[in-house]
């Protein structure tokens, strides 16, 4: 590999390439990289499940639609931090070393949900009340945004190119275990504590775990091997991590990234997080009926994920996207207004995980095509930036339109507004190559 005279990185190799890693090294790689991840979309999913009970703590004023959508907004404007995170933690991550990067994106989730278990709320600091909760969710926004990046680019990195498909899908298992996790603990709160109580205080709890959840992971990271690709990166003395370099350079993958995670984060939102209060104040189900159903479906939705990342390994990411994309947009209308018209939990579970199995053609490759796009020199970056700008625009704001539909009373656009999305990314999926076989990621 060598340097060009514009001091860009030529990932053609130009010597042997080293030894691989031994399937025990691999394993404990993915393992290491992954345990953060898990921890992070904890934390980050903890907000979002237990909104229901603490949205009359910071926003006391109107009913509970009211509630959730300001409660939502703050979420928003979290993701809207996320591109920034997702900068300065991509190019933290192309210059100082994926593990760094990962190792400080851990530590400012624990901040920000230590923040969020111990704010006071509205009735003892009034106004100020909101503001810090909004300042904590800003700070996990950037933790998120940045790690995603380097999450997904260390994980394809560290993965064989045999089963890069499979390894990579670890990134969704994990992220899908971590919100899991925060829709288990709903659950298992909801049999052992009085709803009262819940909702008085026993919301904070969710946040003091993952903020000690998050100490545990950092320590981990700390001891995690470096990839491959950067250090042959660093070696070279390639530039790396140039904002500039990567829309300039790679106009193309930049907006094929940015195309495909607005359909495919929206999806995703749609049908996990944003589910449990479609199931509750537009199906009618309750609150703990509707965390039951969710939790089964994310159980499920998780082991999916290797399932679908085995068969990339075997007929390419393109298929499995088209899958995703074509099947969810056809499928979107009539699934949302069934699980709407429907009071049978097993007929509302089967209709989500319709769902989220075309969502499986997406993300259980999300990381991986995108890395796969991007030379070493500028791939952390590549990942993170257009993804967290596309993520945060219609990912995040998913609830927040959702609601704004049903508060106007026309809850039913909004499924429209799902499926012309889809479509975007349909079309970019149409124009991309298959990146199983033009990959840019030259390890083992």
């Amino acid at each position: 590999m060598t340097v060009t005279e514009t001091g860009a990185f030529d990932e053609t190799p130009d010597g042997p390439t080293p030894p691989g890693l031994t399937a025990g090294q691999r394993l404990k790689a993915i393992l290491g990289g992954s345990a953060g991840n898990l921890v992070e979309w904890y934390d980050w999913s903890a907000y979002i499940f237990f909104t229901v009970y603490f949205a009359s703590h910071f926003f006391p004023e109107g009913d509970q639609t009211a509630q959730l959508f300001k409660a939502a907004a703050v979420s928003a404007v979290g993701f809207l931090a996320r591109p920034l995170g997702a900068w300065l933690m991509g190019a933290y991550a192309d210059r100082a070393g994926r593990r760094a990067a990962l190792t400080l994106s851990v530590a400012m989730m624990c901040v920000g949900s230590l923040v969020i278990a111990l704010a006071p709320t509205y009735s003892q600091v009034g106004a100020l009340a909101p503001a810090i909760l909004l300042g904590a969710r800003i700070l996990q926004g950037l933790s998120v945004g940045g790690e995603y990046g380097a999450s997904a680019t260390y994980l394809s990195e560290m993965a064989g190119r045999e089963r890069r498909g499979f390894w990579a899908s670890f990134q969704y298992v994990t992220l899908i275990a971590g919100s899991l996790l925060a829709q288990g603990l709903v659950v298992v709160l909801q049999q052992v504590m009085p709803e009262a109580d819940l909702k008085a205080w026993g919301w904070r709890i969710p946040f003091f775990i993952g903020a000690g959840l998050a100490v545990v992971v950092f320590w981990i990271r700390t001891g995690i091997q470096e990839s491959q690709g950067f250090e042959k990166a660093k070696a070279a003395g390639a530039e790396r991590g140039r904002t500039m370099l990567l829309f300039l350079k790679h106009p193309r993958q930049t907006l094929m990234v940015m195309g495909l995670t607005a359909g495919g984060s929206l999806a995703y939102y749609v049908y996990t997080s944003y589910m449990q209060k479609f199931l509750i104040n537009t199906s009618g189900f309750s609150k703990e009926a509707a965390s039951q159903i969710m939790v089964l479906a994310l159980f499920c939705f998780m082991l999916m994920q290797p399932l679908f990342g085995w068969l990339s390994d075997k007929v390419g990411r393109k298929p499995l996207l088209l899958f995703a994309y074509g099947g969810g947009m056809i499928a979107t209308w009539p699934i949302l207004s069934a699980i709407a018209a429907t009071s049978n939990i097993w007929v509302a579970f089967g209709l989500i995980m319709i769902a989220l199995t075309f969502q499986s053609g997406y993300s259980a490759i999300s990381g991986l095509f995108k890395a796969e796009l991007f030379p070493v020199h500028i791939r952390a970056l590549g990942v993170a930036l257009p993804y967290a700008i596309a993520n945060s625009v219609f990912g995040g704001s998913a609830e927040y339109v959702a609601l704004g539909f049903k508060a106007a009373g026309h809850e039913s656009r909004f499924y429209l507004y799902v499926c012309g999305i889809l479509a975007v990314g349909l079309v970019t999926v149409i124009a991309m190559p298959d990146t199983r076989n033009t990959s840019l990621i030259n390890e083992d």
